[in-house]
Parts: C-alpha cells; structure tokens; sequence
C-alpha cells in the first residue's frame, strides 16, 4: 500500500526549525518562539520515530478489543481481509488529505475541510472530532474503572485487579480509582502542548498492546498443542437477509480502529522533514494492521463461538491452562495501562478541535496559557463525570461514534477530492472516492438500522411484550 503524490508544500530545506507561526494556516505550533513569548524550549521538530508512535498510539485504542467479534460474525476470511480493506481505504485518505493539503498549504484537518466547504465545513469536521474523541476518552474511562475497580452487568458482578487482589475497599471503588488516575496520569499527561512531547508514552503504549498480542498469542499456541482449540469457522452464518444486514454491523467497528486523521496534520506540523509523513502513515498503518490481524485471528481462533463483543470480557474466565488466572489479570492490566496512556494522545486532538470551534479568531492556543488551561481542565472534569454517571455511554457512542468516524476517516477526504479545488485529483483518485462514499453511507446506514432494530427487539423483549 502506498501514498502516492504527496508533493511539499513549498520548496524547502530539509529542516523546519525557523518557520514561524503567520496566520490560521500555519503550524499550530511554533518551532521556535521568541525568548518570553510562552515559555517554550527551542523545539527542532519532531524525530520519525516519534511519529509513527503517536500516530500508531492513535490508531490503537479500545477498537482493537471489538475486533475478533467481528471475524466471528463475518468468519475467519472475509473478517481478516475486511481489516486489511480497511486498512488500505485508510492510507488512501490520508493520501487525499495530505496532497490537498500540500497544494493549499493547509494545516490542520479542519481548514483543509474548510478551504473546500466553507465555515461550516470546517465547523462540522471540528464537531466530529469532539463528538467521536470525548466519547472514546470516556469510553477508555470506562474500560479502565471496569478492569481495575469491576463491574456488575446482568446481575453478575464481574471483579476488578484491584478487588481481586485486596478485596473490596473503598480504595478499590471505581471514583476513587478513576479519580487517582485523572489526577496523576491524565492531567499531567493531557498538559503538553505539543504531540511530540507523549512520543515516549506512546512507544510504551504501543509496547504494552504487544504484550497483550504476546500473551494472547502464547495461549492460543499452548492451547493448540494440547488439544484444545478447534477449526474456526471460516465463513459468516447467513439465513436470511437480516443476517445478511447485520454483517455490516462490523463496519463502524473496523473503521473507527484505524481512524487517525485528525492527528495526522499536527503530527506532520511538528516534524522535522514533512516529507518524511508519507514513511510515518505506511509505517504506522502497518504496524497496527499487523497488530490488529493478529489479535483478531488468536482471539477468536481461542474463544470461537464464545467471542464476546469486547474481547477483554472473555479474560475474566476460566482459560483451562495452568496460571490461568495469572495470565487473566496480566492481559487486563496491560491493556488497562495502554489506554491510560491513549488517552493524552486522543485529548490532544479534542482540545485544539474545541479551541478551534469556540475561539475561532483568537490567537494560537498555546501562546494563551490561561484558555489552554481552562479547556484542558474542562474536557478532564467531563470525561471524568462521563466516565462515572452515564451508565450508558456505549448504546450512546455506537450510533454518534460510528456516523462521526465515518465522515472523518472517508467521506470528508472522498468529498474533498471530488470538489478538487486545486485540480490536481485523477480519475482514478475520483473513482475511489466515490466508491468511498458509497461504502461509508450504505454500511454505516444498514449498521445504525440493524443496531437500533436490535436495541428495540431487546427492550421489548425485557418488557415482556415479545418473546
């Protein structure tokens, strides 16, 4: 898979070090800035390294847990080619928007929208972005107080680490817990003004979702050996044409795993060569496709049948291996550290997205160190509340966070190319974009149809009104 095309934007040394800050269309931030101005170090750009940690940080989130559901539903096949598809489509958008933006010499995801549509467009991809970030900064929230404090679904009280370990306190309560945690991780994490500054909490991140694969790799191997683990069905089950819909209920799913568009343009501002972003993007894409078609095929080649929606689940049970327990409580740790360290690198991008939308003529968000600190300890109060007293922020975020990732990770770029502004889109660029469309309305409209009907059977069902 490649970007192709991706021309600078002007003609340029290889460092970036002296470009300054001019107007809206410039970096968001400063490479350097006069002595006192803000308080900033002298700041060369960011290493290649460095950006394809926090690209490939911001790829990998909670999304990669819904994955080996979705092979379950679609069979082993058409699941794991449906990842690679994806994955393909994602680096073609990025290709769009990075092209387009070179010709305008755009710089954020919001006014290379807003070049082509207009304030509203530019309005309307910063809503997005909010919309789809706070609900997975909340939704980590969540994941994070469920595997260390517990939680109770049906009836059944499914422990914590922390509860498991000690017993229940109210140190190992889930406000407390989560508390702790927003106060000594995701504040002073969610305070760098640059993106470049959480590379190394991004490698950590990104090596703590290998641990994960590792040991889920290892069981599968172990449990294969000795017998037991199964074929895995290759093909979905389809019996009729709602079986049939409900196959593209795995759309929004896969999709919003690979969605990283909106911190592709302040990570490419800060590097030190722009044209090193192509190399960043196929890196990063790769990497995490890698990561993702790994843990889908051993997570439901291990569970089969018994794939649960959220993956993670399914290590709350008896594994039948010995240190089974042992390696149950090391898979949910890891992960629930990988996305505490998620979660600044997804802050980042709502904060700037919100500062856009609300203080649209004011000046560059770091300079004003007062209004950079209200937004940051706004957006961590609410994601804490969110996290604590919306039991039902998953229905919620599976209809908002499904159509907002749809428009940002194809139909904003598809609608950006086919305007084509600065013509330089091919046929074959147009082409794509339309059949990107196409794919984005169609499955995401069947997914919200499906998902709603099954929300419906489900609360009649409870009611008593069907059986």
């Amino acid at each position: 898979m490649t970007i192709v095309n991706l021309e600078p934007r002007v003609k340029k040394t290889k460092s970036r070090k002296n470009k300054a800050v001019v107007d809206e269309k410039s970096p968001l931030i400063p490479k350097t800035l006069e002595a006192g101005s803000s308080g900033f170090d002298d700041f060369n750009g960011a290493s290649f390294s460095g950006a394809v940690f926090n690209l490939s940080t911001t790829i990998i989130g909670a999304g990669i847990m819904g994955l080996p559901a979705c092979v379950k539903k679609l069979g082993m096949i058409p699941g794991l080619l449906s990842i690679i598809l994806i994955a393909f489509l994602t680096e073609k958008s990025i290709g769009f928007m990075m092209r387009i933006s070179r010709a305008g010499n755009l710089s954020s995801y919001a006014t290379l929208v807003g070049d082509t549509f207009g304030k509203f467009g530019k309005a309307l991809v910063q809503i997005c972005v909010i919309v789809n970030n706070i609900g997975m900064l909340i939704i980590y929230m969540i994941i994070i107080g469920d595997v260390i404090s517990g939680t109770s679904s049906g009836g059944i009280h499914h422990s914590g680490l922390l509860e498991g370990w000690f017993g229940v306190h109210w140190w190992t309560g889930r406000t407390f817990v989560l508390l702790v945690i927003t106060l000594a991780v995701f504040s002073p994490l969610s305070c760098f003004k640059r993106i470049d500054s959480l590379r190394y909490t991004s490698a950590l991140s990104f090596g703590l979702a290998v641990v994960f694969l590792v040991i889920a790799v290892g069981i599968s191997i172990f449990k294969i050996a000795i017998g037991g683990i199964g074929m895995p069905r290759l093909f979905p089950i389809i019996t009729d044409v709602s079986s049939v819909f409900e196959l593209f209920t795995v759309t929004p799913v896969v999709v919003t795993a690979y969605l990283c568009h909106f911190n592709v343009h302040p990570i490419d501002n800060e590097l030190e060569d722009s044209s090193q972003i192509r190399g960043v993007v196929r890196a990063s894409l790769a990497l995490c496709a890698s990561v993702y078609l790994l843990t889908s095929f051993f997570g439901f080649l291990l569970f089969g049948e018994a794939t649960l929606d959220d993956v993670l689940a399914n290590f709350d049970t008896d594994l039948g291996i010995p240190f089974g327990a042992v390696l149950n409580d090391a898979v949910r740790a890891t992960y629930a550290a990988h996305l505490v360290l998620v979660f600044p690198v997804v802050f980042y991008a709502v904060r700037i997205n919100l500062d856009g939308l609300l203080f649209p003529s004011s000046r560059p968000l770091v300079l004003d160190n007062v209004r950079f600190a209200i937004i940051t300890v706004a957006l961590v109060a609410f994601s804490f509340w969110g996290a604590n007293f919306i039991p039902s922020i998953w229905d919620i975020f599976q209809f908002t966070g499904a159509t907002a990732a749809a428009c940002l990770a194809f139909i904003f770029p598809a609608s950006i190319v086919l305007k084509d502004r600065y013509n330089i889109a091919t046929r074959r660029d147009k082409i794509l974009s339309v059949l990107m469309i196409v794919l984005a309305v169609f499955a995401n409209v069947v997914a919200i149809y499906s998902d709603a009907l099954a929300l419906i059977q489900t609360s009649l069902s409870s009611m008593g009104v069907i059986s």
